[in-house]
């Protein structure tokens, strides 16, 4: 039998936020899971989530029914990876922690083991540094939730070798991700950057009175937030040029940009700032419970991404 053939196992090492999506979406697509965590209560945790997540998970994945029988817990690193297909590491972003898993990683996982690693900010080249050969280690950074939200970026470093990016690329479509390959390194990758901006100004607005943060929530999901679920920025701006596109748009209503952006807030993060979200937030949402909040969250998800695979169908 070969490797394509039979069941993949993947280790899933840690069982926070980013881990129990992973978990949950790799369950749903058949495969193998084996969970190492710490945490003492991880088995428990980890069946909350499910029970929260499987509702969400993409159709035509396993019942959820069987996750039982593919999932298990191995709070010993080298046990846990011995022999795993995929490792994937959700580890706090602590570079001289993921130097020392990754180490331990390299040592005890098979040589043909794919390793990614959830982080949001770190290169696959540091964290690998106190490997033998740190050929195999990917950075797949995905959004949250990752069960839900396609995208994953994938990044490289001068060590990776191509085609553990190409293995990388083919296991995140394999359980139905949108892999992004950045065609560079940059600090907290792109979306991450992109979401940074927009939280920046909408901290701004709040802090300055413009609107209450719940808001400009509301702003976002009946502007911007609708428009980017359908197309990007940049063709967002090429209709919005007409039938001249992005040329037309940019000589004509964005010739101001630069200006424009000179007057983008740099709010402080003080205690005052930070004291104003959490009590706007709790106002706003408190009322709510954690689980409530993910449902309606991944509810309303699911189904603009079912709507356009529908559209995208009929094209």
């Amino acid at each position: 039998m070969t490797r394509s053939q039979r069941q993949r196992t993947v280790t899933v090492i840690g069982a926070g936020t980013i881990g129990l999506g992973w978990i949950a979406l790799f369950l749903g697509h058949g495969l193998r899971v084996r969970v190492n965590s710490r945490r003492p209560e991880a088995a428990s945790i980890v069946a909350e989530a499910l029970e929260l997540y499987a509702p969400y998970l993409p159709d035509g994945t396993a019942d959820p029914a069987t996750f039982a029988e593919r999932l298990e817990f191995e709070p010993d690193v080298e046990r846990a990876v011995a022999d795993a297909d995929v490792v994937v590491e959700n580890a706090p972003e602590n570079l001289a922690l993921k130097q020392e898993l990754f180490e331990r990683i390299g040592k005890a996982a098979p040589e043909r083991a794919l390793l990614l690693s959830s982080t949001s900010t770190l290169n696959p080249d540091d964290m690998g540094a106190r490997m033998a050969d740190s050929g195999r280690l990917v950075v797949a950074h995905p959004f949250n939730p990752p069960h839900v939200v396609p995208l994953v970026e994938v990044v490289a470093g001068e060590r990776t070798a191509p085609e553990a990016v190409d293995e990388a690329v083919a296991f995140l479509e394999s359980v139905g991700r949108v892999p992004v390959v950045l065609r560079k390194p940059i600090l907290a990758f792109a979306a991450n950057r992109l979401q940074s901006a927009l939280l920046r100004e909408s901290v701004h607005l709040v802090r300055e009175g413009v609107v209450s943060l719940e808001e400009l929530d509301r702003v976002v999901t009946h502007s911007i937030g609708l428009r980017w679920a359908t197309v990007g920025p940049f063709l967002a701006f090429h209709l919005g040029g007409g039938k001249g596109g992005l040329r037309k748009w940019l000589t004509t209503l964005g010739a101001g940009l630069e200006q424009g952006w000179e007057l983008l807030g740099r709010p402080p993060m003080d205690d005052e700032t930070i004291q104003l979200l959490i009590g706007q937030a709790e106002q706003a949402y408190g009322a709510r419970s954690f689980e409530e909040l993910v449902r309606e969250r991944d509810t309303k998800q699911t189904a603009i991404l079912r709507t356009l695979a529908e559209v995208s169908a009929q094209e």
